[in-house]
């Protein structure tokens, strides 16, 4: 009875763990995913895959929320989660199916659970996070969602962007980046603006293309003539009174628009257009409201929702703002700004599945290096820290009195995953790369993670390889919560067996 039901939430796991498998740490292996309306995307996201995935057990589709939550709070650590639960009910279905009870195996893992967080706080480095850890951090990274050539252009990138609007007084606000994607070129070409790049341009034929010491004036203010909220009406005898009602609308706004410098607000209206166009003036309307608080952050001034008692204080400044067309699209360009606190990140790309691929990497490296600035402090990479807590468990093992140390040492052996997965997706013999990594970390009694290069052991804080201390402690406590879940649903499925079994057994015997 024991191990039809227990195995079964193994077996519906290994379906969405068999799918990030191959996309842990693989440059060459991508994910090619086609919806039901026959649209196509690219990714090496684990986060992106399950999205994707049409999960339909219930215990399976608990591993992907997990997982998903997990991207959603830190940003990573997707893949590594969706692994080591598929890993850890393996390493727990070896016991059960020998009359272990599921209870004792998860007690196991709450007492190595709490033996891991220790090791956590035991390896983890902290460092002053400057440009080149947190560019270290970055390729980490990018390296497992991209190739290497396009993550390590990007690192830079991503770092510069995250340092642009840091502001030490305050939480990092990741979107105070703006990502623009422009079908142009090829992902090598995604670089970095110190400014913004907006998603359209002005609207008169008349308007300069280009302008060089601009000031900016950022309202909220509508330059079209507006209706009465209530029912009115404006009526006239004559042709002459006609005009004189079309006049004053037309003073309306008019008055409006003596009074600005340039503009990026709501509406516009072509007399508007023309009165601006007429003075020199480059409009934008229908800008997004968060381009609105960006502007501020990047030019200086004040956002006004009225146009009375304009100072130049309300100003903002730009040494050039200049319109790009690309087909029938059209790109503002705002540069050459003093102290931006907002920036824009242009994706470049030939077509739309690279655009998103880039796109979901430059996120996570967004959120990887914030991570490690609001920390203070990394972990090791390689598969390193599972090591260290696989020998750490291992010991520690030998303390646990009970039939729970068979819960440690199936949470000690699901550790090692990792190191695993990297070493056979590098082409290496997973077996001989544990055990390299094992002799060397007990004589070096340093972490020690996996060369993808050689399949030899390194130390990673040497070659720069980090990865976030947020990361690993929230994988390590969303497996607990997701296994005793699990264990609960095939204790379910245990007496829901015995139910039926001695219901058969009555009927027989009446």
């Amino acid at each position: 009875m024991r191990n039809g039901p227990t195995s079964m939430p193994r077996t519906c796991v290994s379906s969405p763990t068999s799918k990030v498998k191959a996309t842990s740490k693989d440059e060459l292996a991508e994910d090619l995913l086609v919806s039901g309306a026959g649209d196509i995307k690219l990714t090496k996201d684990g986060n992106v895959l399950l999205h994707e995935m049409q999960i339909q057990h219930p215990t399976a589709s608990l591993v992907a929320r997990v997982a998903t939550a997990q991207d959603d709070i830190t940003g990573d650590g997707t893949t590594s989660n969706v692994l080591i639960i598929g890993e850890l009910l393996k390493q727990a279905d070896l016991y059960v199916s020998e009359g272990l009870h599921p209870r004792l195996v998860t007690e196991g893992f709450e007492l190595a659970k709490k033996r891991a967080l220790e090791v956590l706080e035991e390896v983890k480095v902290s460092k002053e996070m400057d440009r080149d850890t947190l560019i270290s951090v970055a390729r980490t990274s990018l390296r497992t969602k991209l190739h290497t050539e396009l993550a390590d252009l990007l690192t830079e990138v991503v770092v510069d962007a995250v340092l642009a609007i840091r502001d030490p007084s305050k939480p990092i606000d990741l979107h105070m980046v703006e990502i623009m994607q422009m079908m142009h070129k090829s992902g090598t070409d995604t670089g970095l603006v110190k400014g913004l790049v907006m998603d359209h341009g002005a609207r008169h034929p008349d308007m300069a293309k280009k302008v060089t010491d601009a000031y900016i004036l950022t309202c909220n203010v509508s330059m079209e003539y507006e209706k009465s909220e209530v029912n009115s009406g404006f009526f006239y005898k004559s042709a002459e009174e006609r005009e004189k009602l079309v006049a004053a609308e037309s003073k309306f706004t008019d008055d409006k628009v003596q009074k600005v410098i340039e503009l990026k607000n709501k509406g516009i209206d072509p007399f508007s257009f023309d009165t601006l166009a007429k003075n020199g003036i480059v409009g934008l309307r229908r800008a997004k409201s968060r381009n609105m608080e960006r502007l501020t952050l990047a030019c200086g001034g004040i956002a006004m929702n009225s146009f009375d008692d304009l100072t130049p204080e309300c100003l903002g400044h730009a040494g050039l703002v200049y319109e790009h067309v690309l087909g029938e699209s059209k790109y503002t360009f705002i540069e050459e700004l003093k102290n931006p606190l907002s920036v824009t990140i242009l994706i470049k790309g030939p077509n739309k599945h690279t655009l998103a691929q880039i796109k979901d990497a430059v996120h996570d490296g967004l959120r990887a290096v914030k991570n490690a600035i609001e920390d203070g402090s990394v972990v090791p990479g390689a598969g390193a820290f599972e090591v260290a807590v696989s020998a750490a468990l291992t010991e520690f093992k030998k303390t646990v009195k009970g039939r729970a140390r068979l819960g440690v040492q199936a949470f000690a052996d699901a550790q090692l995953v990792i190191p695993k997965i990297l070493a056979q997706n590098s082409g290496y013999d997973p077996q001989e790369t544990i055990v390299k990594l094992q002799e060397e970390y007990a004589e070096a009694k340093t972490p020690v993670g996996i060369d993808l290069s050689s399949g030899e052991a390194l130390v990673p804080s040497d070659s720069g390889i980090w990865d976030n201390y947020r990361v690993k402690r929230q994988l390590l406590h969303s497996w607990s919560s997701n296994l005793s879940e699990s264990t609960r649903e095939s204790e379910r499925a245990v007496r829901k067996l015995r139910k039926c079994i001695s219901r058969v057994v009555k009927a027989v015997e009446l």
